[in-house]
């Protein structure tokens, strides 16, 4: 079972050479590596590229004509899926040496289209950290799996765990190709698509395995684009809209439950209350009425 790692690629040079390289050095070889550059402008680059195509056979490389920003070319990059598993991996984290392994013996089980592996978070120099947010999500990961070292969820209650506080770390993230293909990110989202999609092939009927071998790492920027779409309360408004979604989608299906996490969306709330203060601190006005309609929303 090959499995496709996909490298959407826009952003610092050395922590993507670094992610390659992380990739190359996996200790199970039977991997394809694409990379879909979303046409960074550094002149040194293609003869980097062609260097690792021309020496590696395993190496793919794609060059976007035109920008398609970060959710266009996730999309660019299931389109050139080849293999049964794939991971969509972000161009400035790291695998560990045995992510390729620990994935391929969480896919023997046929019926797991999302696994999840143990992930630590790294800073912008590579040190191993635990910001408050990620200890909130250990914590909810915790509860979703019992306590248990790897489990297999699905349903509603791996639904209502994840729309609670989405512990997923996207980029560690391996599925199932024919699940991610039949369903692909939804156009309309930018920050939350990843959530969106698992929700996707969850509310379909797909199992997930969550293991604690820790096989990724996982860099968390203080300036990400995310964090700067926080502070002005774009992120917030599209979560909004994605937790509305999902209730009606729930209640569908006849999981209350779930339904009713998604109307309370209790920790995407509290995150609008502890950025307050640095929202004010940088007099972003707007931003901040935004974060208090999100924390204060019935």
């Amino acid at each position: 079972m090959t499995i496709d790692v996909m490298l959407p690629y826009y952003g610092d040079v050395a922590m993507m050479k670094a992610a390659v390289d992380s990739v190359l050095n996996q200790e199970d070889k039977d991997f394809v590596l694409t990379i879909v550059d979303d046409g960074y402008p550094d002149a040194d680059l293609p003869a980097y590229f062609q260097q690792l195509v021309d020496s590696d056979e395993r190496v793919r490389y794609f060059r976007n004509e035109t920008n398609l920003g970060a959710n266009g070319n996730y999309k660019k990059c299931l389109s050139l899926v080849q293999h049964d598993v794939v991971v969509v991996m972000g161009a400035d984290d790291i695998m560990l040496p045995n992510y390729v392994g620990t994935v391929r013996k969480a896919f023997q089980n046929p019926d797991i289209k999302i696994v999840q592996p143990g992930v630590e978070v790294i800073d912008e120099d590579g040190n191993v950290y635990l910001p408050l947010g990620d200890k909130v999500k250990a914590g909810l990961r915790r509860l979703a799996v019992g306590g248990s070292s790897e489990a297999v969820i699905a349903g509603e209650p791996i639904a209502e765990s994840l729309i609670t506080g989405d512990w997923l770390y996207f980029p560690s993230v391996a599925w199932r190709s024919d699940a991610i293909l039949k369903h692909d990110f939804r156009e309309q989202y930018n920050v939350v698509q990843d959530i969106a999609l698992a929700m996707d092939i969850i509310m379909d009927g797909g199992k997930m395995l969550v293991t604690d071998t820790i096989c990724f790492q996982y860099r968390r920027h203080r300036e990400s684009d995310s964090s700067v779409r926080a502070l002005d309360g774009r992120r917030f408004a599209e979560e909004r809209a994605f937790f509305d979604e999902c209730a009606r989608d729930f209640a569908a299906l006849g999981w209350t439950k779930a339904a009713r996490a998604a109307r309370l969306h209790l920790t995407s709330r509290l995150n609008a209350v502890t950025l307050t203060p640095k929202v004010v601190s940088k007099r972003m006005w707007p931003g901040l009425g935004k974060l208090v309609m999100h924390a204060v929303r019935p």
